[in-house]
């Protein structure tokens, strides 16, 4: 009796078949159907839903919390992506330059990796333990006579939105650092040699050599950056009441959403319209970026 059995070309599909199964359920149906939530009054408290049109985002659009909320994403993001990525460029120049010949490059891989690997909650927990009323860094101000009194930290908000940005900046800067160097040690040496016969200089190197060479690479880290600036929740909301406070210094985009969605009558569609905007746009910010970032040559644009 011959079984059936599929042929070889069909046997891609299979492999493909997890992938596209996962995406489906767990990637597009939720958006799709956040998509359609955003349009409906659709509430926690209440198993009926009607169809309300465009009513969720001009709603959103009047209330000014959404725009502090859009402009406090995006002020925290751009505070921590900036000075991560020159940090992380100026690590991984040093860490892959055979010129300086510093040593244990693995071990300061894994001490700039391990910030990443701690949970944003114990982290959370961490700093506001530590610049609390009574905690240590207020006890060592104080007994170093470098403060006259104790100054209450998480009431302030300028103290807290240095936190959030050190705090995002120091769980991804060594990330970024990683994937740079990794892009710069792919570069062929015979490129550097042939640069330096020609006379260039050092900046001149990292200008027309590197930089050009690693773009890829930058646009990978400059839009996962973007995304996970814009999905910006844990730390700020661990690290406070879960308000965005003091004074919505550090509300963000999630955190409303949040606060939509578990609010007393459990506005699921108010908060599904957050979620749509949010969506939207990181999408035409991330194509903004791909377009400005694309490579020339000869006339014709090649994607970075």
């Amino acid at each position: 009796m011959n079984r059936p059995h599929l042929k070889k070309e069909y046997y891609g599909y299979l492999f493909v078949a997890p992938f596209i199964i996962g995406f489906l359920l767990f990637g597009l149906y939720p958006v799709v159907h956040t998509l359609g939530l955003s349009f409906t009054d659709t509430t926690l408290m209440k198993a009926e839903s009607n169809f309300i049109g465009l009513k969720n985002f001009q709603r959103l659009f009047a209330d000014k919390t959404f725009s502090t909320a859009i402009t406090n994403t995006w002020e925290l993001w751009l505070m921590n992506f900036i000075p991560q990525i020159g940090i992380s460029m100026l690590l991984a120049l040093w860490f892959t330059n055979t010129r300086l010949k510093i040593k244990g490059g693995g071990i300061w891989r894994m001490l700039f990796y391990m910030p990443n690997l701690m949970m944003p909650a114990s982290i959370a927990a961490l700093f506001f333990s530590l610049f609390s009323f009574y905690g240590p860094v207020n006890q060592f101000l104080v007994r170093a006579d470098l403060q006259a009194q104790a100054i209450d930290y998480i009431r302030s908000p300028a103290m807290m939105r240095g936190l959030v940005v050190f705090i995002q900046w120091w769980m991804w800067y060594g990330q970024t650092t990683i994937l740079l160097m990794a892009a710069i040690t792919s570069v062929s040496p015979a490129l550097y040699e042939a640069a330096l016969i020609d006379g260039a200089g050092t900046g001149q190197i990292f200008r027309y050599v590197t930089l050009p060479l690693i773009k890829p690479v930058m646009v990978f880290i400059l839009v996962t950056s973007l995304v996970g600036g814009m999905q910006m929740f844990d730390i700020p909301m661990l690290l406070t009441d879960g308000r965005g406070s003091p004074a919505n210094s550090i509300l963000t985009n999630n955190i409303m959403m949040y606060m939509r969605f578990r609010s007393s009558q459990g506005h699921i569609g108010a908060a599904s319209s957050i979620g749509v905007m949010v969506f939207i746009m990181t999408t035409v910010v991330a194509l903004l970026i791909f377009y400005l970032l694309r490579e020339k040559h000869d006339g014709k644009e090649i994607k970075a």
